[in-house]
């Protein structure tokens, strides 16, 4: 039995969900977003709680019934309280700057690397850390991940863009010989 398939999904009062098909559509002041089903899943909603059902009894149908829970949760939260993640920039000479709809990184490359801000993304930067927010947590995620890939952490000085809960193991130099 999937745990997550069987969470029920309560709704607040600043979403509107409304089922079209094998479609869901999330809706609150500003955002709109879709989960499409493909029939995978029998859809449930109940006044202000959704919940899906398995469509049969194999793997594969339980699986879907997980991963459309989980999806529409996350639309959910996302439509609600929104996703953030944090990251950090550690290095000398090192900088972040936010133009409009850029993002610009100095990381000791030859030339500054500069990554496009989506629509539906915010960023801010406050010296050296970089807080990106949206709805979409997949699009959240992917676009930390993107950032990081720049310059990730090396493990003798610590040096690059690391997740702001992230630890580095850090490792010896070399030793002289005596």
């Amino acid at each position: 039995m999937s745990r997550i398939g069987k969470k029920i999904i309560n709704i607040p009062s600043g979403v509107q969900v409304s089922v079209e098909h094998t479609k869901l559509v999330f809706k609150n002041q500003k955002i709109t977003q879709e989960l499409e089903t493909h029939g995978r899943v029998k859809i449930l909603l109940e006044g202000n709680t959704l919940r899906f059902e398995p469509v049969g009894e194999n793997a594969q149908d339980k699986a879907f019934w997980g991963t459309y829970g989980a999806l529409a949760s996350n639309i959910v939260t996302g439509l609600d309280k929104g996703f953030s993640k944090v990251l950090e920039v550690n290095g000398v000479g090192y900088k972040v700057a936010l133009g409009h709809k850029v993002l610009e990184l100095s990381l000791g490359f030859s030339h500054p690397v500069k990554y496009p801000i989506p629509d539906g993304v915010d960023m801010v930067v406050d010296k050296n850390t970089i807080t990106i927010k949206g709805s979409n947590k997949q699009q959240i995620g992917q676009i930390a991940a993107d950032i990081r890939a720049f310059r990730p952490p090396e493990p003798y000085k610590g040096k690059g863009i690391k997740y702001k809960d992230e630890v580095i193991i850090r490792k010896a130099g070399k030793t002289a010989k005596k």
